[in-house]
Formats: structure tokens, C-alpha cells, sequence
């Protein structure tokens, strides 16, 4: 005990109290005495108020042109955007006038009862019909994984949020299940569709969709969601459900309207003509 309160009532070493009570003594308060040393202390000062000042100065009249520089990038930003939704108008079109022209061309060669069979199945056909409403949504607190990217996770889900490969697994249950045209927010399936993921988005036929994501399909309703609910890809709808909180929910409906892709472009299939027989 005697030793912690020496060192309590004496923290600070002998030596240095001593040498502190001598400057004391002396008048000494640590400024320079000489007037060379004073001099250079005050030109020490003046420097650094220098530097402080043209860097104030520096910043002031760059700040318009950092402005001027920002607006600028704002406005070609604008454009450029105003320029590719023009463009992405001018695709849609272009994509109907195809899709157009190639319906007349089937009506000519196959006759009209065939070529709206060919239409539907292909997908270049708007239709309606009864069939099933199935609503699939993430979680209502979806979490980030891998990295904050929910679509670099392990296992299938495990965030609460809805991937590529979950709606690939319902779309191709419900095809399996009888269905006999498909659409995703409104975006027509095809043979040649394709659901991927970019980031948090989900792409079908590279166009990205957001949640909640509602699949139409047309078929015998009743059947059509017996089937699928009670299918592998069914119940792993229905886990994702239990397990990981997504949402879902199916409906049977009497009337559904799907819209026509909005292009169906085959470049290597070729139709076989049959030869007659002499």
C-alpha cells in the first residue's frame, strides 16, 4: 500500500519536478530569446496563414467550376436517357411490325385456323382464357447475403428474396402442369425465353421485372392448380414458403388476358415440306 501511494502522490519523476521548478525560477517560458529565432518563428507563422489562405482562396474559385462541371454532366445524363427511351420506343415498334407482319405471313401459308394455332403456341399471339393467378413476392423483411448480393447466397432462398432459379422452377411446373401460354408481369414466354438474374434484378428475355411478380396462366384452371400445387416444383414453392417467409398466393380465374411476345425470331429452325408422291 505504501508503494501505490508514493506513486499516487508523486507521479511525476523527481528529476523532472526539479527541472521544472528551475525554469520557473529563471523566467524562463520556452519562447525563442534571440531575435533571429523570433523571426523565424513569426515567418514560420506567416507561411502556414500563406498556405491556409491560398488553399481558401483555391477552393473558392473552383467551386463554380466543380458546379458548372456537374450540371453539365446532369444535362448530357438527361439527354442520353431522353435519347434511349426514344430509342427503346422505336424498338417496340419495329418489334410489333414484326410481330405483325409474321402472323400475316403464317395466315397465308398454312390457312387461318392453323396459323392462329401456330400464333398461341408461339407465343406471337395475344390470348385469354381461364386459367391460374399466382402472385410470388419476397419476404416481407428480406435480407442481403453473399457479399450483400442475395443472388451469390448457398442453398435456394436463404435471404427471403425471390431468384432466377425459383420462377424458373414455377414457370416450368406450371408448363408441365397443363399450362398452355405463360406470362410474367405482363411479359410473354416463349420457347426462346430466358429468366436470369443481373444484380437484385430479375430478367426475363433481358427486360428486368420487380416484385411482386404475378404469373398468368391459361389452362383448365381447377386442374391446372391442382397439378401444380401438387407437383415437385409445387412444394418447392410451398417450402420457400414455410421456410424463408417468400410470399405466395394462387388463384383460379375465369378470364386472363396475356399479351403477345414481343418478338418470336427462329434463325435456325426450317419447316419440312412434305414431297408428293407420283
Amino acid at each position: 500500500m505504501s508503494l501505490l501511494t508514493n506513486v499516487m502522490d508523486h507521479s511525476l519523476d523527481d528529476g523532472y519536478a526539479e527541472a521544472a521548478s528551475r525554469k520557473r525560477a529563471a523566467g524562463d517560458a520556452g519562447l525563442p530569446k534571440t531575435l533571429r529565432a523570433k523571426l523565424g518563428l513569426a515567418g514560420g507563422l506567416v507561411l502556414a496563414a500563406l498556405v491556409v489562405t491560398v488553399g481558401a482562396a483555391q477552393a473558392r474559385v473552383a467551386a463554380p467550376v466543380v458546379a458548372k462541371e456537374r450540371e453539365e454532366l446532369i444535362d448530357r445524363i438527361d439527354r442520353e436517357t431522353e435519347t434511349a427511351d426514344k430509342l427503346e420506343g422505336s424498338v417496340d415498334k419495329l418489334r410489333a411490325e414484326v410481330s405483325a407482319r409474321q402472323r400475316e405471313a403464317l395466315r397465308m401459308s398454312g390457312g387461318s385456323g392453323q396459323a392462329d394455332l401456330v400464333a398461341v403456341l408461339s407465343g406471337a399471339a395475344a390470348v385469354h382464357g381461364p386459367g391460374v393467378k399466382l402472385v410470388v413476392s419476397d419476404a416481407k423483411e428480406a435480407g442481403g447475403g453473399g457479399g450483400g448480393n442475395p443472388r451469390e447466397t448457398s442453398g435456394f432462398s436463404d435471404t427471403g428474396r425471390v431468384r432466377d432459379r425459383d420462377m424458373q422452377r414455377v414457370v416450368n411446373g406450371l408448363w408441365a402442369s397443363g399450362a398452355e401460354a405463360i406470362s410474367i408481369n405482363g411479359q410473354r414466354l416463349t420457347a426462346l425465353s430466358a429468366i436470369r438474374a443481373a444484380g437484385d434484378a430479375i430478367l426475363v428475355d433481358n427486360k428486368p421485372l420487380v416484385p411482386p411478380y404475378t404469373v398468368l396462366a391459361v389452362g383448365n384452371g381447377k386442374e391446372l392448380s391442382g397439378t401444380f400445387q401438387d407437383s415437385a416444383d409445387g412444394l418447392y414453392l410451398h417450402a420457400l414458403q414455410e421456410t424463408y417467409g417468400i410470399r405466395t398466393a394462387i388463384s383460379v380465374e375465369s378470364d386472363l388476358r396475356l399479351p403477345a411476345a414481343p418478338s418470336v425470331i427462329v434463325r435456325t429452325a426450317q419447316p419440312k415440306t412434305e414431297k408428293g408422291t407420283s
